[in-house]
């Protein structure tokens, strides 16, 4: 696995967002040589009474002897890999000390033949103990000479940078979608689901909206909006419920184009439901897409997004006198 290919995208993310502190301290550790200085660097990180996260690239081999997987440095062999590579065990034992839920490890990993073999009979193979919360995507490992991409890590790490505060649940689940397409072949980690308990999401949407974290509502509003297509299909209510939550932190964002273009989408989905024009529901969508329109700066843009607008006031005229009429003049100028 090509392992430091992942480190800029990494590096540019606060330390403080990969913690979710203020404050944070990097410490990077670029194809070490000796598992010695590893956990030296792990103990020391381990001691901190913060969130710790630990990011790991490499890749994992079985130690024959004591049939244990080790997760390879710059000079490990298969002949020399007890006293070039760094056991799992180690890993775990330095982070079992630590209080429960304070600890996550994201993980992105190639397995040796062997150690792939025993993971899909044994996938605790990689467990951490009870306290650390463990994400990560193995594959196998590819052929020599065909380096395989840290591709799920570093989806991690640009949603980082992106400004969303996703849930690491999300984070993992995003990240997981996007490798599949270049690596099919995977075994996910990830900690037991807690108990459901169902949280309304829209007061946090809408703090981050207000205190002007757009980018952040709208991930968040958008991973709500995956679950809901996944859960009940693109023609259900609870979807296009999203699309227009989606819809009005763009206006918040103050974004016309994108309020309308989406409120048009909400619209037309309500009407595939079989609702009805006259609908409340049917009718605001059209009024808020006829509204956000009317904001819109960019004369090329308007007028691209004019004609489904007419169409759909011929369908929903709405409850304002002569609102067609003055789109349609409008759209004539």
């Amino acid at each position: 696995m090509d392992a430091a290919s992942v480190l800029p995208a990494l590096a540019a993310v606060p330390p403080g967002v990969l913690t979710g502190t203020t404050t944070a301290t990097l410490v990077e550790l670029a194809d070490p040589l000796d598992p010695q200085t590893v956990l030296t660097r792990l103990r020391a990180a381990a001691a901190s009474p913060g969130p710790l996260l630990v990011c790991l690239a490499g890749q994992l081999h079985l130690d024959r002897r004591q049939q244990l997987p080790h997760l390879a440095l710059a000079r490990s062999t298969p002949a020399t890999l007890r006293y070039t590579a760094l056991p799992w065990h180690w890993l775990a034992g330095e982070l079992a000390v630590r209080a429960p839920g304070t600890t996550t490890v994201v993980a992105d990993l190639a397995a040796d033949p062997e150690v792939w073999q025993r993971l899909t009979t044994a996938p605790g193979l990689l467990t951490l103990g009870p306290g650390p919360h463990l994400y990560g995507r193995v594959t196998p490992a590819p052929r020599r000479g065909e380096p395989l991409a840290p591709a799920y890590l570093r989806s991690w790490a640009e949603l980082w940078r992106s400004g969303a505060r996703l849930p690491y649940d999300t984070l993992h689940a995003e990240s997981a979608a996007h490798a599949a397409t270049l690596a099919p072949e995977s075994l996910l980690l990830a900690p037991a689901p807690a108990p459901a308990v169902e949280q309304d999401p829209h007061p946090a949407i809408l703090a981050a909206a207000t205190a002007g974290r757009h980018g952040e509502a709208a991930a968040v509003a958008a991973a709500w909006e995956r679950e809901a297509l996944r859960r009940h299909g693109p023609r259900s209510p609870e979807a296009v419920h999203w699309t227009e939550v989606r819809a009005d932190l763009a206006r918040l964002a103050g974004e016309p184009a994108r309020s309308c273009e989406l409120w048009l989408a909400a619209a037309e989905a309500r009407l595939a439901l079989r609702q009805p024009a006259d609908d409340p529901d049917v009718e605001g969508a059209v009024d808020r897409a006829h509204h956000q329109w009317e904001r819109i700066g960019d004369r090329a843009r308007a007028r691209a997004l004019g004609p489904a607008l007419i169409a759909l006031r011929q369908r929903v005229p709405g409850r304002r006198p002569g609102a067609l009429a003055a789109l349609t003049r409008r759209m004539a100028d």
